[in-house]
Order: C-alpha cells, then structure tokens, then sequence
C-alpha cells in the first residue's frame, strides 16, 4: 500500500511541475508574480517550479526506493518552510500561503514518514 501511495503522491509531484514547466505565464500568475522586461522568470519558473519537481517526481518512481521518495518529503519541507518563513516576513496572501503551503506540508509528511523508516 505505501508503494502505491508513494508513485500517487510522485505523480501529483509531477503534475504539479509540469505546471510550472509548460505553463510558466499561468503558475507566475497564480503565484502573483509579476514579469519584468526580462524573460528570465519565466526560465526560473521552468527550472525551480517545474523541472525540479517534475525529474524529482520521476526519479523516484525510477528508483522505486524509499530514499528516492524521502527526497521528495525534504524538498516539500523546505518549500513548506520557506512559505511559514514568508508569513513572518512578507505578509503574502494567507489564503494562497494556506493552501499551496498546506499541500507542501501533507506531501512531506507523507513521503518523511512513510520512507525514512525504512531507511533509518
């Protein structure tokens, strides 16, 4: 059953990447980012949320091991944190910050809990 929660939840990373790796215009919307003069965003959109997410995603399923997976949970960690930093900090959008925030923070519980058990 973990197997199987682990490839959902590796492909819900892969959806969620592929977002920001053929849609840039539409995840920097989503995001309230606004373009400048430069196309430069749009290349960070590909690279940092979508790329990233979309090789990390299908590495793990590759790999079809539970570090693979837990590496997924630690990336989400730090986005998940990086997004409570940003609350003391930036005053962002709560709403946004809660639900984009709180996917974050349930796909690295899953992936740290589910996999590092087995690795430790």
């Amino acid at each position: 059953m973990i197997d199987m929660i682990n490839i959902f939840a590796a492909l819900l990373t892969v959806a969620f990447g592929l977002f920001g790796f053929v849609a840039p215009r539409y995840t920097a919307s989503a995001l309230d980012l606004v373009p400048t003069g430069s196309t430069m965003g749009l290349s960070e959109m590909r690279a940092s949320v979508g790329g990233l997410f979309v090789v990390a995603g299908l590495a793990a399923i590759w790999l079809g091991a539970p570090l693979g997976y837990a590496m997924i949970g630690f990336a989400f960690t730090g986005a998940a944190l990086g997004r409570v930093l940003s609350l003391a900090f930036d005053q962002p959008p709560l709403r946004k910050v809660v639900i984009f925030g709180g996917v974050e923070a349930v796909l690295a519980a899953w992936f740290l809990s589910a996999n590092l058990s087995s690795v430790v």
